[in-house]
């Protein structure tokens, strides 16, 4: 079991950058492939951005891609999101989610393939 706690979000005019947090509990974090979603009003659950358990591969949505970076570290059971240059519709609930990690890379990008998930933390970006 693993329990995920979503921070960082807030208020930022369009071109600001904002750092999201997800920690997790448990002593196998290591262990869990990552990755962050976000769900804007009215709007599906969509992907943002994946990482291996390793720390070794990365997987960004192609509407974020080189504006976001995706991190962890490992020795503090926490996941990152970096927002840069943000736009204002990048405004939307990010959520962070875990799975066990395998060889078995499948669709990342699927939020069923996802077994934990966060909270939720508020993103809105202002023109």
């Amino acid at each position: 079991q693993v329990q995920l706690v979503d921070s960082g979000g807030g208020l930022v005019q369009a071109g600001g950058s904002l750092r999201l947090s997800c920690a997790a509990s448990g002593r196998t974090f290591n262990s869990y492939d990552m990755a962050w979603f976000r769900q804007a009003p009215g709007r599906e659950r969509e992907f943002v951005a994946f990482i291996r358990y390793s720390g070794g591969s990365t997987t960004y949505a192609g509407s974020v891609k080189g504006r976001f970076t995706i991190s962890r570290d490992n020795a503090k059971n926490t996941v990152y999101l970096q927002m840069n240059s943000l736009k204002p519709e990048d405004t939307a609930v990010y959520y962070c989610a875990a799975r066990l990690g395998s060889t078995f890379l499948g669709n990342v990008k699927r939020s069923g393939s996802y077994d934990y998930w966060g909270q939720g933390t508020q993103v809105t970006v202002s023109s």
